[in-house]
């Protein structure tokens, strides 16, 4: 198997485009035509982790945090970054990092975390915009539903639960071809009338160019006409961060040492309870703070996230509990995540999941 396919593999689960600005995932170090032999899988890429692979005869590691975020301009082992990727070239292991879009898709890291948590009836608690198009196509009555369902298949049509969703109207369409067209109907040099279908489907920006390719070979036309238009509706499936319930009531103080015990934390620093049992909980695997407000206002009784600042805990002001357990300990499970999805797609392929814990605080 090339790099190349486990690279598809992940742009199809977690696509590129919804990563945030600042990130730097994908293919950091390798070749996407060289061939992968095994792969471990981990949360961070640390020098130990490199040793890992080694061991396990590996020749790709994909990692939730990428090892680069910025450019780096020399190579002298000078600190860890470096020795990670000098080692890595060293021994021809590729490193593969998906970081802040697979925080962003429904099924990602929250998802996951969510499971461990108890939590269902789950929804994105931030929403993305700007992330949907609307593509207009136009085509004869006859061939309207094999170009419906080129569109369909490849990534065009789904609201929701909803799939293979379109709206058609009918029309006239009118054209005349020059003497350099070979046209499906009317002849050269004469304006015809067509009886057409207009087809409109919602389609997320990553996936457009595929399904307008797709479309154009289904299409009888030499010439397809068709639109491509931004929308600024919110897209309930891709965003930050996750909200859910319980399905029944918990004692704060209970729950807390659920959540303590689930998650393996060293501690769980957390604001004055302002209700006695926990019922709808907002979370977000990582750094969350930039999401209470949102939290807040979706109605949660308590926060659970990570990396919070002591001036911060503050900003709870007796509407929310915030619960900070760990930045590793919020992700931990993405790498059964990782691990599960593949097992799924290439169940010959051999993934391993790293046995060095990367976590880099300690608790007494």
């Amino acid at each position: 198997m090339k790099i190349r396919e486990l690279l598809s593999f992940l742009e199809m689960k977690a696509p590129g485009a919804l990563q945030e600005s600042y990130d730097n995932s994908g293919l950091l170090v390798g070749n996407p035509d060289a061939e992968a032999t095994s792969m471990l899988i981990s949360l961070d890429c640390t020098e130990a982790v490199i040793e890992d692979a080694i061991a396990k005869g590996c020749n790709v590691i994909l990692s939730h945090h990428p090892i680069v975020f910025s450019g780096l301009k020399r190579f002298t082992g000078k600190n860890y970054i470096e020795r990670v990727v000098m080692k890595a070239i060293k021994h021809d292991i590729n490193l593969i990092s998906y970081h802040t879009n697979l925080d962003n898709v429904k099924h990602g890291v929250n998802a996951r975390l969510a499971a461990h948590l108890g939590l269902s009836k789950l929804s994105i608690l931030d929403p993305k915009k700007d992330v949907l198009k609307i593509i207009v196509v136009y085509v004869p009555q006859e061939q309207a539903n094999h170009v419906r369902q080129a569109l369909w298949e490849n990534g065009a049509g789904s609201i929701g639960n909803y799939d293979q969703c379109s709206f058609n109207s009918g029309g006239l369409g009118t054209f005349r071809g020059n003497d350099q067209t070979q046209p499906f109907v009317g002849e050269q040099g004469e304006l015809h009338t067509e009886s057409e279908v207009k087809i409109e489907v919602i389609c997320p920006s990553w996936n457009v160019n595929r399904a307008v390719q797709a479309a154009k070979q289904a299409h009888p036309y030499e010439e397809m006409a068709y639109g491509v238009y931004p929308l600024n509706n919110t897209w309930s499936e891709v965003g930050s961060g996750m909200i859910g319930e319980l399905d029944t009531p918990i004692p704060v103080l209970e729950y807390l040492h659920k959540v303590k015990n689930e998650m393996k934390a060293g501690s769980v620093r957390y604001t004055q309870p302002h209700v006695n049992t926990i019922r709808k909980v907002a979370i977000c695997g990582g750094s969350g703070s930039f999401l209470l407000d949102k939290a807040i206002a979706a109605g949660a009784d308590l926060f659970i996230t990570s990396d919070y600042k002591y001036h911060q805990f503050f900003d709870a002001d007796q509407r929310i509990i915030i619960a900070d357990i760990g930045h590793f300990e919020t992700e931990q499970y993405t790498i059964d995540l990782l691990s599960d999805w593949f097992a799924e797609k290439f169940p010959t392929f051999a993934t391993h999941k790293t046995g060095v814990v990367t976590n880099p605080i300690n608790y007494l």
